[in-house]
C-alpha cells in the first residue's frame, strides 16, 4: 500500500512526563501551540490532514500552495500554528476550527495567517521513510523542502533539554520535546522515543453538558473516560465565545449518565460526541481543576481519547 496515494498515514503519539532531563541521545524540539497535521505535497498540490483525518485546508487557505516548496513529493509531519504578537495562539487555531463562512476564514487568514512547521517527513520521493532513524530522516527533510513565510522546518538542539525547556517557559511557550535521535516513526502509536514537558498545563475534556446561569454565563460540564467509563471532572466558564456554544447547544439533549454531584440540578446534558481543551492551575487529588479557564472546542480529537491520568500534567 502506497500512503502517500492511500493518504493513510497516522501521526506519530508522543508520551509525557513531569521533568526535563540532558541526554545526549536525544534532540530537543520546541512544542508549537498549534494542531498536529500531516502535510501530503506534490507536484499537483497540497493536501493538509489532522490526526483525525479530517481535510485542514478549506480552513486555512493562505496554506493552499506550500507545495511549491517542495523539492520532492512527500509526506510532512508537523504542527500548523498562527501566531500572534510573535507567539503560537491556540485560541486563533481553534476559532478557525469552528468557522465555516468562506469569507470570514479568509478575513481570518488575512489577520493571524497560518504557518506550518515541519519536524519530520513519513514519505520522501516514491517511498516511505518511517524506518529510517529519526536523524537520518530529519536530513531528508531539509533537502525536501525550501522555507518560505508559510512553511518551515523545526529546529532543535542536541543534549540539552533542561536549559531548553526553562528558556521555552521564561518564554511563556507551550513547553519542549524530547526526541531519541535513533528512533524509527511508528505511525499512530505511542512510545517513550519521543516525549514532551509542558509548561502550560492543559488537558482535553469531552463535553458532557452545561447549565446556563445569569448574565449570559454558560458552564460547561466535563468528562473524561476511566476504563470503559465516563467520570465526571468538573465544570468550566465558556466565556464569551457565543460560536462554541451554538454548536455544543444543537448537540442532541439526553438524560442524565450518571448521578451528578450537587449544583447540576439544572444541567442540559449532550451526546458525549465532542472535546473541548482547558488550561488549569493544578489538580487536586480527584482530579478536578483548579482555576480552570476554557480555551476552545477541537474537532482533532476523539471522546474516546479524553482518558483520565493517574498524576497531573
Amino acid at each position: 500500500m502506497d500512503i502517500f496515494e492511500e493518504k493513510s498515514a497516522k501521526p506519530m503519539l508522543i508520551a509525557e512526563m513531569q521533568e526535563s532531563f540532558d541526554d545526549q541521545n536525544y534532540i530537543y524540539e520546541l512544542k508549537l501551540d498549534g494542531e498536529r497535521c500531516l502535510a501530503y505535497l506534490d507536484k499537483t498540490g497540497t493536501m493538509l490532514l489532522n490526526k483525525r483525518a479530517l481535510i485542514l485546508n478549506p480552513r486555512y487557505p493562505e496554506l493552499t500552495n506550500i507545495h511549491k516548496a517542495a523539492k520532492v513529493k512527500c509526506i510532512l509531519d508537523g504542527e500548523l500554528a498562527v501566531l500572534k504578537d510573535g507567539k503560537p495562539n491556540f485560541s486563533e487555531v481553534q476559532r478557525r476550527s469552528i468557522i465555516t463562512n468562506k469569507f470570514k476564514i479568509e478575513l481570518a487568514a488575512s489577520k493571524y495567517p497560518a504557518c506550518f512547521t515541519a519536524f519530520d517527513i513519513l514519505y520522501y520521493k516514491d517511498s516511505q521513510v518511517i524506518d529510517l532513524p529519526l536523524m537520518e530522516r530529519k536530513k531528508l527533510l531539509s533537502q525536501a523542502i525550501k522555507e518560505n513565510e508559510r512553511i518551515a522546518i523545526s529546529r532543535y538542539i542536541d543534549g540539552q533539554g533542561k536549559v531548553f525547556y526553562e528558556a521555552a517557559a521564561k518564554q511563556n511557550l507551550e513547553g519542549i520535546v524530547a526526541k531519541r535521535k535513533d528512533s524509527l516513526y511508528y505511525m499512530g502509536k505511542r512510545t517513550k522515543d519521543w516525549i514532551k514537558f509542558k509548561n502550560l498545563k492543559d488537558d482535553d475534556y469531552i463535553v458532557l453538558g452545561y447549565i446556563e446561569k445569569e448574565n449570559n454565563v454558560v458552564s460547561i460540564i466535563l468528562g473524561q473516560y476511566k476504563d470503559d467509563t465516563i467520570v465526571y471532572k468538573g465544570h468550566v466558564t465558556l466565556g464569551v465565545s457565543r460560536e462554541d456554544f451554538n454548536i455544543i447547544s444543537r448537540i442532541p439533549k439526553i438524560e442524565a449518565p450518571f448521578k451528578a454531584p450537587k449544583g447540576n440540578e439544572n444541567a442540559h446534558w449532550i451526546l458525549p460526541e465532542i472535546v473541548c481543551t482547558v488550561k488549569y492551575m493544578e489538580k487536586t487529588s480527584n482530579g478536578r481543576l483548579r482555576q480552570p479557564v476554557y480555551k476552545g472546542l477541537r474537532d482533532d480529537k476523539d471522546p474516546e481519547d479524553c482518558r483520565e491520568k493517574s498524576t497531573d500534567n
